[in-house]
């Protein structure tokens, strides 16, 4: 015989309109939270759009749809109630926060700030609707919106650089098993006929994000202990780089054994979703090897929980929203944050006042300024500069010229603090040594100047390397230390511009390191004193 379970008394709202029960008090001041909500956040809202339109971000749609879908999976456990809902405060208190760290983002004119502030607008909305106690349950599909954020540029090239290294380092010890001759020099695979280089599109980044993603969901929903979820959701790193590292060493054979002209039909085959599926095979594999060592060897799908019957049914419930005093609070909160953003008295900086490189002086006291170089156009894209200057420096009495570079920045929130002690060693020259120091007692300048000094080499080649950060009259040499500047500049000044400086040298067979310092600061002397009329300070 089946029973029927008695659905408890709900407290039906008052209604507007009779529009089948969904209009009424309740959905219009969500409706007015919500609106309000993408008003105010539009900034963060723009900036995910741009960076979905990147391969490493492709999958970021996908990932507010997969997030409901994992929300109203978990509303089905919870049971509608007529009680009343007495603890909403901690839903008002984090919309302020996420009201403050969207101003902050705002006004330092870095949206991704802002992108982070509307996930946790999300997270507030459910404990507002829902109170502390059954609105803390819903953390996993909020948690899961941050895989549709584009990380910081620092840490992503940090990763980047860190995933071509032990792709590169894996895919050479794979060639070398089966016996191809292989040469490692940085992130070049050098194969004697060819050379094949492990870029940054290589780094395994456009298949970490949507795997972990994946794996974050397939943990959520795998029915085993919390040691299983963890090596489920853990697991996406390893998986990735190990399957970058066999297609840049299946590349590598295709190379060596079958031509050059293979390798383009290989690459593109190989790319995206094709990764991305062997992947998440690897996943399902790795979960059915779990569930062997279990003492209840139950099937793979019966460990799943993958009934998504009823969604449609828990989308309805949206009707029973209750116009409560924190969420019509909640609609108050975010319009009179909207409309105070847009009268706020403007910080009217103008454009900044400053040369172009092309009117860079032809010389520097006696070191005379070559012509200038053009880069490279995938280089060109990766630095994003909006202006750039590479020249040599040389002079008759000098055992070697020294390299200046410059690459100047309208807006360094997008790409502005990419340090170099990132590219170099993907361009095959490895650091020796790098320090931060403040070189003022030794050029004779009486206030800090800060920046890097580091020793590169490749092969019997050395060079020494200083580089800094211009920003607004600061030297800094520390790339996380130079986003907290323009943080704080943004917000103080509303001026987010700033330069790369970067000056090498070869150390020759002939001389000490001494002595290539002492001609890296001659040219550096020279430099600081036209150094204003291209990156202005305050």
């Amino acid at each position: 015989m089946t029973s029927v379970s008695k659905m408890p008394a709900i407290h039906k709202p008052r209604t507007f309109s009779a529009l089948n029960g969904y209009f009424h008090a309740g959905t219009f001041w969500l409706a007015i939270a919500t609106l309000a909500a993408l008003l105010y956040f539009q900034e963060g809202v723009a900036a995910l759009l741009t960076a979905w339109e990147l391969p490493e971000y492709s999958h970021g749609p996908l990932i507010p749809v997969l997030s409901l879908l994992l929300f109203l999976r978990q509303l089905k456990d919870v049971p509608v109630t007529s009680d009343p809902v007495a603890d909403r405060g901690a839903g008002i208190a984090l919309l302020v926060f996420a009201l403050l760290v969207g101003a902050v983002g705002k006004q330092a004119q870095i949206d991704d700030i802002v992108a982070y502030a509307l996930i946790l607008w999300v997270g507030a909305m459910l404990l507002i609707s829902w109170g502390w106690q059954q609105g803390k349950q819903f953390w996993p599909p909020v948690v899961h919106l941050v895989f549709m954020l584009p990380l910081p540029g620092v840490i992503y090239y940090k990763m980047s650089t860190i995933l071509q290294a032990w792709s590169s380092e894996l895919g050479v010890w794979m060639l070398q098993l089966i016996n191809v001759p292989v040469f490692l020099e940085g992130n070049i695979i050098d194969l004697g006929v060819y050379k094949l280089h492990v870029a940054e599109a290589c780094s395994g980044l456009r298949y970490l994000f949507p795997i972990m993603s994946f794996s974050y969901i397939f943990a959520v929903l795998f029915r085993g202990s919390i040691w299983h979820k963890a090596v489920l959701l853990l697991a996406a790193a390893p998986i990735t780089i190990v399957m970058n590292s066999v297609r840049i060493a299946f590349a590598g054979w295709l190379v060596n054994y079958l031509g050059l002209e293979y390798l383009e039909g290989f690459s593109h085959f190989f790319e995206g979703w094709v990764i991305f599926m062997i992947c998440v095979v690897i996943l399902f594999l790795l979960a059915w090897v779990m569930l062997r060592f279990t003492a209840e060897k139950m099937p793979l799908l019966d460990a799943l929980d993958l009934d998504t019957s009823g969604w449609v049914t828990q989308a309805t419930r949206i009707r029973l929203i209750e116009p409560s005093k924190a969420l019509i609070l909640s609609a108050v909160l975010l319009s009179l944050a909207t409309i105070s953003w847009q009268v706020r008295p403007q910080i009217d900086t103008g454009p900044v006042d400053r040369e172009p490189f092309l009117l860079f002086p032809t010389t520097l006291g006696p070191w005379n300024v070559g012509i200038p170089e053009v880069l490279t156009e995938n280089v060109a894209q990766v630095l994003a500069a909006d202006d750039y200057l590479a020249v040599q420096l040389s002079r008759s009495d000098a055992a070697a010229q020294v390299g200046l570079f410059i690459a100047w920045y309208d807006d360094q929130t997008r790409n502005g603090t990419h340090s170099p002690e990132i590219c170099l060693p993907g361009a095959g020259w490895e650091i020796a040594w790098l320090e931060r120091v403040d070189v003022a007692p030794q050029v004779g300048f009486s206030e800090t100047y800060n920046l890097n000094r580091a020793v590169i080499q490749k092969g019997e080649s050395r060079m020494l390397v200083y580089y800094w950060f211009e920003q607004h009259g600061r030297h800094v040499a520390w790339d996380l230390a130079a986003k907290m500047y323009l943080l704080w500049d943004g917000l103080t000044i509303g001026r987010t511009d700033g330069a790369l400086v970067r000056l090498t040298t070869p150390i020759t067979k002939d001389e000490t390191d001494a002595q290539a310092e002492a001609r890296l600061q001659d040219t550096f002397l020279e430099l600081t004193t036209v150094m204003p009329r291209f990156v202005p300070e305050l």
